[in-house]
């Protein structure tokens, strides 16, 4: 007996010894396996292998480390009255039918040759390379070319090829993406902006649309959790996805932070989740607040601290490129709120009044047009500063806006204003020998007055151009390609860009004009006898040039706003009117409330 119970309490004991071992272990296991995710800051090992209790990581379970208290409430009440914008059209006769459809076959064409390239060689990709065919993924491996192009295959009436990208909706994951960093206002342009609008445009029957949407939303709410509720809008989504600790950057691009008011708002209406609007109330709230304050009062520099909320140090202020969009939608924002605030309105007025005074200038041209071109200028200090008489063509949406506005505000003394702009930028387009605009150019700027009539002379080009040395200036601009009036090309490429066509759009579609609709058809003939590839369309480096070299790129907003503002100048007048419609500035028409 005695051997027996050693034998049993020997067993015992190792049983014990055995069980605490592979606790230990496992616990060390435990340990390693959590500090491993940690080190990689990434919830995408817990999205693959779902953990212990069988949980998929979603952005809404994400807590919050600096929670709202108090949410700014959508703005109720009865709707504000706002004019017609859209012009009384008449019926059209038979020969501008003719010429009309035959130009929207011809647009359709090129969106249908963009769109087959991409599905052969890019699908599900962001972008197609459009010379080499290369997929190529920059904003976040999610399919950027098939979701901004939504709504544009719905618009030209692609039924069956929307009801296979909607499919396709369906696979991205928003959960991950293969980029370190996001960037937050290209994310909500392009991807929440189309999923709304192809949601709106196809009477809310695809709720794959909204599903995703709102998926969406809840990722991009994250980057809102800092300390102060400002926004990191080049964002480490990893760090933000395990509640790590974030805030805003002390330099944030104007555009990127104040232009995200459309989509989190359109949202937030859909949805009745007040959040989003709070988000991005917050930030307007700034605006409005410290906008007499700035180095230029009205405008905003192109730099902004969102660090600390202060929207008043840097001293470069522009309507071009990383300011642009925070202007234009000052005005639409009104719009989407149904006018019930005046926030939005003032914040506009304020701005254009100030962009009237210290930005826009009238450029000499050789045929004396009334025209205007938004410049940039550096306030130095109180007494000094610097005017640059610069055109970009991303500053070319001014018109629109502008025209936009003058109707939607009873202002139509400005339409006057929009077409000086639009003509401005028609007329860069005009004078390159490729019949396209430059992305940046400087021209002579002349101030109109009793002495100075702004009439063209060459003594006058040549002041500019080389300080009124007659065989410097046509050496320099025998050399740099320049056209008459222009002073320097700082940016010769052209990027397939919609921002002439934007705002001919909006200006015809207030005015009536058909002249507008000649303008914009030898804009698009120019463009796509140049750019178009056996694949798609490219963009081009140097428009000084008949025939300009191509450049191995096209961007998902040549699908999403440029060919469909194409399309829509030609298309009747109700085919999203903008009296039903609010366009995002990725072009994606969003439902006006009701």
């Amino acid at each position: 007996m005695v051997p027996l119970l050693r034998r049993w309490v020997f067993y015992t004991v190792a049983a014990f010894i055995i069980i605490f071992l592979l606790t230990h272990a496992f616990q060390l296991f435990k340990h390693d396996s959590s500090r491993h995710r940690r080190k990689l800051k990434a919830p995408i090992d817990r999205l693959r292998h779902p953990g212990l209790f069988g949980t998929k990581f979603e952005w809404k379970n994400v807590p919050q480390r600096h929670p709202v208290e108090n949410l700014t409430l959508l703005p109720s009440g009865p709707l504000v009255d706002i004019p017609q914008i859209q012009h009384d059209f008449e019926a059209e006769t038979y020969d501008q039918r003719v010429q009309r459809e035959a130009r929207l076959a011809e647009v359709k064409q090129a969106f249908e040759h963009s769109w087959e390239g991409y599905k052969k060689n890019a699908w599900l990709q962001d972008e197609v390379a459009p010379v080499s065919g290369k997929p190529h993924n920059g904003f976040g491996g999610w399919g950027a070319t098939l979701v901004d192009s939504l709504d544009t295959l719905w618009i030209m009436g692609l039924k069956k090829e929307f009801a296979i990208a909607v499919a396709e909706v369906r696979k991205i994951d928003f959960t991950t993406t293969p980029l370190e960093e996001l960037n937050v206002f290209e994310t909500t342009i392009r991807y929440l902006g189309g999923l709304l609008s192809a949601y709106d445009l196809s009477g809310h029957k695809h709720e794959i649309l909204l599903q995703k949407a709102i998926e969406l939303g809840e990722m991009l709410y994250v980057a809102f959790d800092t300390p102060n509720r400002m926004p990191v809008t080049r964002w480490d989504w990893k760090n933000g996805a395990l509640g790590g600790p974030q805030q805003a950057a002390r330099f944030s691009l104007l555009a990127e932070v104040g232009s995200l008011t459309l989509e989190f708002t359109r949202l937030s209406q859909l949805t009745g989740e007040h959040k989003y609007y709070d988000a991005v109330a917050r930030i307007t709230d700034l605006f409005a607040e410290q906008q007499s304050r700035t180095k230029i009062p009205g405008l905003f520099a192109t730099l902004i601290d969102t660090k600390n909320a202060d929207f008043t140090r840097d001293t470069t202020f522009s309507l071009g490129g990383m300011s642009d969009s925070l202007y234009e939608y000052l005005p639409k924002q009104h719009l989407m709120l149904g006018g019930r605030n005046e926030q939005y309105r003032t914040l506009y007025e304020s701005a254009l009044a100030s962009a009237k005074e210290n930005l826009f200038f009238r450029p000499l041209n050789k045929g004396n047009q009334d025209l205007l071109i938004s410049g940039t200028l550096k306030r130095h200090s109180a007494v000094r500063q610097t005017f640059t008489p610069e055109g970009e063509h991303l500053s070319c949406f001014t018109g629109g806006m502008v025209a936009l506005a003058a109707k939607m505000f009873r202002q139509t003394h400005e339409l006057e204003t929009a077409r000086q702009l639009v003509d401005g930028c028609v007329w860069a387009y005009e004078s390159m020998p490729s019949g396209i605009g430059p992305e940046i150019f400087k021209a002579v700027s002349c101030q109109v007055s009793e002495e100075d009539n702004c009439t063209f002379t060459n003594d006058r080009w040549y002041q500019a151009v080389a300080m009124g040395d007659s065989e410097q200036a046509q050496t320099i601009i025998a050399r740099d390609n320049l056209a008459p009036g222009f002073v320097a090309i700082k940016d010769s490429r052209y990027m397939l860009r919609p921002e002439a066509i934007e705002s001919l759009f909006v200006l015809y579609r207030i005015t009536g004009d058909r002249v507008l609709q000649d303008k914009a058809w030898n804009m698009f003939c120019n463009i796509s006898n140049v750019a178009k590839t056996k694949i798609a369309y490219a963009g081009l480096e140097d428009v000084r040039h008949a025939q300009p070299k191509l450049i191995d790129t096209m961007e998902s907003f040549w699908t999403a706003e440029t060919l469909k503002y194409f399309f829509l100048i030609f298309s009747l007048p109700d085919v999203i009117s903008l009296d039903t419609y609010i366009f995002n500035t990725e072009a994606h028409p969003l439902l006006r409330p009701k």
